[in-house]
């Protein structure tokens, strides 16, 4: 018996145990972390800070990163926050991105960790709520970063997390968001190969990801057109050039740019006034008129396509009308469709399946939303997925939209966020180990 057991001591010597299983580690550490993870959700949304303007949130992060040992970097695109976890082992460098930003927005949701936050924007003094849940985005690469440094010798490359500020938007004036990150050289430096990013999803039940290949989510313009006309009584409107009349024949003709133009079979776009200003009596022409408006598209092709239609029928219009229009497209902002890489997304399709369920896996179509997110996947390739975010016995037509007083996450659902985003790391860092 005795020669038995020391053969096996011997055996067991010569040929150890195989590591733990990366899936079952990362489900065991993200159970363990949950009540963390959302313990630190609470505090972001009852803290919320607007687009370049997160600076207790960036410390809040920075803390965290830096007493798990990590290289931690600050300020970078005003406020964001990067840090870098290099593994034990040579291998593929993969980035996660989460954004930090919250809205101007006035929470009516009853929660004992309510934002009854203020700030200024545009000169004006305005509530805060993180309406577009990038509480719970932080909160969850918060966790991430804990669960992968806590593997770290057993990793076979590098992790960057990638805190983001102003995803919403900087102020008039600034630069920000991943535009400013990338510019600043976010994707270099350990040189980026991946990157994956998430979004909670309010109407979507929980323990559900929504993931699509190539565009999931649209291109976003923004545009100004002005109309310079001649002013005159409102009785006497043959001594004007009229801009209101002629907005309303552009407003028009914009609209037949979809419908007339466009190949509304292969997918959609979007062309959007939002805002007409113009004016100040009822029996005064006035002598401007502008307008703001959007545009989303699908693909690039669509995107230059309508902007040229946007422009050509406004100042056509303008010059039948004896009117002078000028166009500003873009005018404050202008984002890339969020494109996942086809290859990069059925690759990493499986290992969405394995941690939320094949069935709760779904493949959806794009929406006309827009995120920023599509910078980064303009550089390197990238997987963007939705997290639900839903309680599953509210239905979705009762769920409040994002970016509204009544937005509300059921926070059961982050544990998947900090189980997706781990296992796709780990999993592409295995599959392209050095």
């Amino acid at each position: 018996m005795k020669t038995l057991i020391f053969g096996l001591l011997a055996l067991a010597i010569a040929h150890p145990v195989s590591q733990a299983n990366p899936h079952k580690q990362i489900q065991t550490g993200a159970a363990a972390i949950e009540h963390k993870v959302i313990e630190w959700r609470r505090h972001l949304h009852q803290n919320p800070e607007l687009g370049n303007r997160e600076f207790k949130t960036s410390q809040y992060i920075a803390a965290h990163l830096k007493s798990l040992g990590l290289e931690v970097k600050t300020g970078v695109a005003h406020t964001g926050v990067v840090a870098v976890l290099k593994g034990g082992k040579p291998g593929p460098v993969v980035a996660l991105r989460a954004d930090m930003d919250a809205l101007p927005v006035k929470e009516r949701v009853d929660l004992p960790f309510a934002s009854t936050a203020t700030s200024e924007y545009m000169g004006k003094e305005v509530p805060v709520m993180h309406a577009c849940g990038h509480d719970t985005h932080v909160a969850i690469l918060m966790g991430v970063a804990e669960i992968l440094t806590n593997m770290k010798s057993e990793l076979p490359g590098t992790v960057k997390f990638i805190f983001q500020p102003a995803e919403e938007g900087p102020p008039p004036g600034e630069e920000g968001g991943a535009e400013l990150m990338v510019k600043e050289g976010v994707l270099k430096n350990p040189d980026v190969d991946v990157i994956f990013g998430l979004h909670i999803a309010a109407g979507t039940d929980v323990g559900t990801i929504n993931v699509r290949k190539r565009g999931i989510m649209a291109s976003s313009d923004d545009f100004k057109i002005t109309i310079h006309g001649k002013q005159a009584h409102g009785s006497t409107p043959w001594d004007s050039v009229d801009p209101i009349v002629t907005a309303s024949q552009i407003i028009n003709s914009l609209q037949t740019i979809v419908s007339r133009h466009m190949p509304l079979t292969q997918q959609a776009s979007v062309v959007t006034v939002g805002s007409i200003h113009g004016g100040v009596r009822s029996n005064i022409i006035p002598e401007k008129v502008e307008m703001l408006g959007t545009i989303r598209t699908l693909s690039e092709y669509d995107r230059q396509q309508i902007h040229e239609l946007v422009r050509k029928k406004a100042t056509l219009i303008g010059e039948t009308m004896g009117a002078k229009v000028e166009v500003d497209l873009p005018f404050s902002s202008a984002y890339p469709v969020t494109y996942n890489d086809p290859e990069l997304t059925d690759k990493m399709l499986p290992t969405l399946e394995a941690v939320a369920g094949a069935e709760n896996v779904q493949i959806i179509d794009p929406i006309t939303g827009a995120e920023d997110f599509s910078f980064y996947a303009q550089k390197v390739p990238g997987i963007f997925f939705f997290l639900g975010g839903k309680p599953k016995d509210l239905p979705a037509t009762k769920a409040a939209p994002h970016h509204t007083p009544d937005f509300f996450i059921d926070e059961s659902g982050m544990k998947l966020g900090v189980e997706a985003l781990s296992q796709l790391a780990i999993d592409y860092m295995q599959a392209n180990a050095r």
